[in-house]
């Protein structure tokens, strides 16, 4: 067994830092170049967005949002709050623990601890583009614990001695996203020593063999602030394109793309577009973003496309980029639909944006039609401009079904919450989910979903804006 790292990869890898001086390639004419140009933006969206996370987490050491080096577990031991902006739309039910591979060199032996039954843990594993190629945990692997092997594109061999199974990933940059689920503010200890026992090793050093040599160094780009939303996305997707498996499905697309200068590896210099080409891709970029905005408005606020369409493998996305941007845009990271089912509440029961300076809100749950959940469900509180967590006075970021025994029930035993920015009545007061003052969003996620989640069998209730101004 060994890993001979691709010959693409090793020379975009050896210069990456080396700048060019070679003209930018850039053969597209206006029209074409924008047609291009909106096709790189939804495709390489993701991408970019990962590398932000990547950079704030496993490169900037000096940065508030640093978590470990790479091939090193930085953990959390305590849950999201508002002060957590390194990734928009966080859960906060799961401490999180952050792994980034670099996978170049040789594979990681991840380990897992047994934990107790009845309490959710899972490792996300997520490659370059945000696809979600495998999982670990409750749902796959059991609670019994592990090790196992996460392999690069130039690994070959047979599953080594001690390995429960072998992983391998398209890209050679890679990351592993760990939930633990955490009961009560008294369970915080407990958590800790479970994320204690998340372990990662080279493949070597689990083997007890020699070191082999290391990968070439890389001089990560620090991100500027319209890398998502300009040109500049195509200069940090050119980058990252160095540490990915080209797929023969992709083939035609990456040509396309190296007509606008967009080659792994090599550098994208804006200074060496004329002012029609700039124009070009602008326009493609905006082109872009109106699909989403159209996509957005007829397909995720009606709920007619579910989180289950936009997160998942490459098998399971089947190639759809505008999924995969809308997935990146709304909620990065996030599971695939087996592991958990998102519920995006961006617009109310008469398709209107949700607004807590104009409107108090409820959500109604019937008797007996809780989200179905063999896990756990939340409904967690975005603000709608930053997409981060909502400061309030109760510092109460979610309502979750571990809570179920302090929330108020109706006399017919239904369970109705407050979705609003000033708190309800005194005896409702539990059942308050506060709201900015202003636009938000919420997400109802189920966790290990039931089968009537994705057969449409239980019925999702929709946010109600409150008419009496004498409700809570």
């Amino acid at each position: 067994m060994h890993i001979k790292p691709p010959a693409y990869l090793l020379a975009a890898c050896l210069s990456l830092g080396a700048g060019n001086a070679d003209a930018i390639n850039f053969s597209a004419s206006p029209t074409e170049a924008a047609s291009i140009a909106r096709e790189a933006y939804l495709y390489g969206f993701p991408v970019v967005e990962m590398y932000k996370t990547l950079y704030t987490q496993a490169v900037d050491t000096q940065g508030k949002n640093f978590k470990a080096p790479f091939n090193e577990i930085g953990n959390t031991a305590m849950v999201f709050t508002p002060r957590d902006t390194a990734f928009v739309t966080p859960n906060s039910d799961t401490p999180y623990s952050f792994l980034w591979m670099d996978l170049r060199a040789e594979p990681l032996v991840l380990t897992l601890p047994a934990i107790e039954d009845g309490r959710y843990y899972s490792t996300q594993l997520i490659d370059l583009y945000t696809q979600n190629f495998a999982y670990l945990g409750t749902r796959t692997t059991g609670n019994k614990g592990g090790n196992y092997m996460i392999a690069g594109p130039g690994w070959t061999g047979e599953k080594p001695a001690g390995i429960d199974a072998v992983i391998p990933s398209e890209s050679a940059i890679a990351y592993g996203l760990y939930r633990t689920q955490l009961f009560d503010d008294k369970d915080l200890a407990k958590v800790k020593h479970i994320q204690s026992g998340y372990k990662v090793r080279p493949l070597s050093q689990f083997l007890g063999k020699p070191t082999p040599a290391a990968a070439p160094a890389v001089d990560w780009p620090a991100p500027v602030a319209d890398m998502s939303d300009s040109p500049e996305l195509f200069r940090y997707l050119s980058f990252m394109l160095a540490f990915a498996q080209p797929q023969p499905s992709e083939a035609a697309l990456r040509e396309r793309f190296r007509k606008i200068g967009i080659e792994p590896g090599q550098p994208f210099n804006l200074n060496e577009l004329t002012l029609e080409q700039r124009t070009s891709l602008e326009d493609g970029i905006a082109a872009g973003k109106a699909e989403f905005a159209q996509f957005k408005h007829d397909k995720v606020d009606t709920h007619k496309i579910t989180s289950g369409d936009l997160f998942g493998s490459r098998e399971h996305l089947h190639n759809n980029y505008l999924y995969r941007y809308a997935g990146a845009n709304m909620g990065i990271f996030g599971n695939s639909a087996a592991e958990a089912n998102y519920i995006g509440y961006f617009v109310d029961n008469q398709q209107h944006p949700v607004d807590a300076s104009r409107d108090r809100y409820t959500l109604h749950f019937n008797k007996d039609a809780l989200p179905p959940a063999n896990a756990f469900w939340s409904l967690t509180m975005y603000d709608g401009k930053t997409k981060l967590l909502v400061e309030n006075p109760i510092n109460r970021y979610l309502i979750n079904s571990r809570m179920l025994s302090d929330l108020k029930r109706n006399a017919d035993g239904s369970l109705t919450l407050y979705v609003q920015n000033q708190p309800p009545a005194g005896e409702w007061l539990n059942n308050w989910l506060p709201a900015p003052d202003g636009p938000f969003y919420g997400v109802l996620r189920i966790y290990m979903p039931k089968p009537e989640v994705a057969s449409g069998e239980w019925k999702m209730p929709l946010l109600t804006p409150v008419v009496s101004q004498t409700a809570p």
